[in-house]
Order: C-alpha cells, then sequence, then structure tokens
C-alpha cells in the first residue's frame, strides 16, 4: 500500500494561501522537488491543478518563461512530468499528464493508496480536508513561513475531528521557515 503524503506551505497563523507566505526561493524549491520525487503520482482537486497547471506546465514551445529562475526549473520539469489525478465533478476533461477522479473520493483514493508504489502526494486545501476527515492521509507535511499573513484560508479549516500527530522530521531552512513531517497516532491512515 502506498501512503498518501499532504505537504503544504503554511504562515505561522496558519493560512495556507499560495500568495500568503514568503515568494519561493532557491532552497524551498530544491526541497520541494526532492519531495515530489518520493511520490509516484499528484493528486489535485480541480483549483489547485488549474493553479499548478498554469504556473508549472511546459509552454507549447518547449521553453520555460523568462520569470521563471534557473532553480525553479527542476521543480517545473518535476512537476510537468510527474502523473496526476484530478478529483472534480465540473471538469469533462483533464491532460497534462492527468487523469480525472470521480464518484466517491473515499473510494476512488482508497483504490489509488492500494496500488504499489512509493506513494501519492496531495496539495491544495479543501481536497486535503476531505481526506482527512476521511482518515486516508498517512502523512503531513508542512513549510511553516515566518510570515503572520492575518487573513486567507487556514489550514484545515473545518475539519470534524482533532488529529492527533506525531512528529517525525523537522528541517529549518535559512529563510526562517521550517519543514515539519508528521504522522498521525491513530485513525485509519496509520494502520
Amino acid at each position: 500500500m502506498r501512503p498518501l503524503r499532504y505537504s503544504i506551505n503554511v504562515t505561522l497563523d496558519g493560512c495556507c494561501h499560495h500568495e500568503a507566505g514568503l515568494p519561493p526561493d532557491e532552497e524551498s524549491m530544491r526541497y520541494w522537488t526532492a519531495e515530489m520525487g518520493r511520490a509516484d503520482a499528484l493528486l489535485f482537486g480541480r483549483v489547485t491543478y488549474e493553479m499548478m497547471a498554469s504556473a508549472w506546465r511546459r509552454p507549447a514551445s518547449g521553453t520555460w518563461p523568462d520569470w521563471m529562475d534557473e532553480w525553479e526549473v527542476p521543480f517545473a520539469e518535476a512537476i510537468d512530468r510527474a502523473r496526476k489525478y484530478v478529483v472534480s465533478s465540473t471538469l469533462d476533461t483533464v491532460d497534462w499528464n492527468a487523469e480525472l477522479v470521480r464518484g466517491d473520493v473515499g473510494q476512488a483514493v482508497h483504490r489509488l493508496k492500494q496500488e504499489p508504489g512509493a506513494g501519492l502526494w496531495v496539495g491544495g486545501v479543501t481536497l486535503p480536508r476531505a481526506l482527512a476527515d476521511l482518515g486516508l492521509i498517512d502523512e503531513y507535511e508542512f513549510v511553516v513561513q515566518p510570515v503572520v499573513a492575518g487573513h486567507g484560508p487556514t489550514l484545515l479549516d473545518g475539519l470534524r475531528e482533532r488529529l492527533h500527530l506525531e512528529l517525525v522530521d523537522r528541517r529549518e531552512f535559512g529563510s526562517g521557515a521550517v519543514a515539519l513531517r508528521y504522522r498521525p497516532l491513530t485513525g485509519p491512515a496509520s494502520r
């Protein structure tokens, strides 16, 4: 059974909007590129899929845009070539090496977890909360940015039950950000 990892940047006050933290730097991009290497596939909801595709999909020209720094290219290449599953009831089709997931999200993700491999990686806000409620997340990875946003969506807002987590890894970045990795202490995902 391959594990499902939830990974996201978050501010000190729990905001997980992609524009609320610090802009990515070379160190954090290297970290996220390596973390993506621990997964066989990415799992996104519609909003995250569309946001990631608009930022990280290789242009038809084959040349990365001028705004992209050289140290961002390995991340862009990794996410561009990654296998993707998109949970959506509103999209009719997906591309970008993606497959549309419809129906009961719990059953669909449980089936994906049953496949052999290194793991699945989920990002975003709404889908991870639903998966956490279902006890399907095996690892939580938060890169906590040294910023207080004061507004915006917060991490796992609306979760039905409290999560009890065990810290299994910690890494500090030169920017002051800290990567924290946790595993659930109880629930279906910890079995």
